[in-house]
């Protein structure tokens, strides 16, 4: 029998499937920068003030879109537009139909192999948001390509 993700389109996942998608890396909590003139996007190692840097979620998971004003939820009808998803994010790999990575928890059978492989942003995160007095401080956390 194949996995739900192979056999059920994004639309018709249940809340349950649907979140268990996400692989807890932590990059859609990272800030990122667009040049406005060619729509390139830069990733920065600065958190979400609602990031917890160790264990790579949410620490109010339910409330960030009401907490926290640029919160993106991602939702089945917007994964496919955003283009800052990173190449490895479930969500993203699925729309494109591709499957997870053997690190994925869904195939690996722990939420830890994200960590292990090297994917998540554990132990990369140099501020949280509250951390930056002006937004020019952003330009001193930018990194080549993805965390």
């Amino acid at each position: 029998m194949q996995p739900f993700w192979k056999t059920t389109p994004l639309e018709a996942m249940s809340p349950a499937e649907w979140e268990s998608l996400c692989d807890g890396c932590g990059k859609c909590c990272l800030s990122k920068l667009e040049d406005e003139d060619t729509g390139e996007i830069y990733w920065t190692t600065v958190a979400c003030r609602l990031f917890d840097a160790g264990s790579c979620r949410c620490s109010d998971y339910a409330n960030r879109l009401a907490r926290v004003q640029d919160c993106v939820g991602l939702t089945p009808e917007n994964v496919r537009t955003i283009k800052w998803l990173p190449g490895t994010c479930a969500y993203r790999l699925i729309a494109e139909g591709r499957d997870l990575y053997w690190w994925h928890h869904l195939i690996s059978g722990s939420a830890e192999t994200v960590h292990e492989a090297g994917i998540s942003v554990q132990g990369r995160i140099t501020a949280h948001e509250y951390d930056l007095a002006e937004p020019e401080d952003y330009f001193d956390h930018v990194v080549d390509g993805e965390p």
